[in-house]
């Protein structure tokens, strides 16, 4: 286990505007639900895609600083808007009820989706309860890699711990040492994962993407980039 320096606090918003040079799109899962996301890729962006899974408590907004720095680093990112949810505007607006128990078949879409647009590899990156769906669906949906922010082993039905088994992917579990329920479900998941994995909990209080911007904003930030990069690489355009 590796402890992060300095500390952080919690609830900070994200930056909820989108960069001009990224799009919205639409896609259908295999229940039928139409769901919102937002395309961030550059000219010449490699083949690997990274699709980032929202909490229970956001929206796709919550992703779109860091979706756009690995957009920079060569990635085709996509950030989506489970079912239910609808910010509107540039967060888009997904059709359907919230139900936790279908969250894997969003992320499912959304990996198809990518795959469907030219990706060859597919890494997910999820927060929370975007976290568990992201294990889940990747038990059914191989991909490269699967890194966590605060995700709890179960929730609203999905049983991420089960699924590991199942998900043949390089794994990065991160929680905030004062976030103790993510915490004992960070080790939880760590300890069903097969290898290769890894555990990071770092000083904060912050939970999700706000991991992403609190005092461990830089740190974690740079540890997503440095495992995408070791285990899900950009690729060639």
């Amino acid at each position: 286990m590796a402890l992060a320096a300095c500390g952080g606090s919690s609830r900070r918003a994200a930056p909820t505007t989108a960069p001009g040079d990224s799009r919205a799109v639409t896609f259908t899962t295999t229940d039928d639900v139409a769901l919102s996301g937002r395309l961030f890729q550059r000219t010449g962006a490699g083949s690997t895609a990274v699709v980032l899974a929202h909490t229970y408590e956001t929206d796709q907004r919550s992703w779109y600083a860091y979706a756009d720095e690995l957009a920079d680093a060569g990635y085709r990112v996509l950030t989506f808007d489970f079912r239910g949810y609808c910010p509107g505007g540039e967060g888009g607006c997904s059709k359907g009820v919230k139900d936790p128990t279908a969250a894997p078949l969003d992320v499912q879409a959304a990996i198809d989706m990518m795959r469907a647009g030219g990706a060859t590899d597919v890494a997910l990156v999820g927060a929370s309860f975007g976290g568990t769906a992201s294990i889940v669906a990747a038990s059914q949906e191989p991909v490269a890699a699967i890194a966590t922010l605060s995700a709890p082993a179960r929730f609203g039905g999905m049983d991420a711990a089960s699924a590991l088994s199942q998900a043949a992917a390089s794994t990065l579990f991160i929680a905030g040492i004062e976030d103790t329920n993510a915490v004992a479900s960070a080790e939880e998941l760590y300890a069903d994962a097969p290898q290769p994995k890894r555990i990071e909990i770092v000083t904060s209080a912050d939970h999700g993407t706000e991991l992403l911007l609190g005092g461990q904003g830089t740190k974690v930030r740079t540890m997503l980039t440095a495992f995408l990069t070791q285990f899900a690489p950009a690729g060639p355009a």
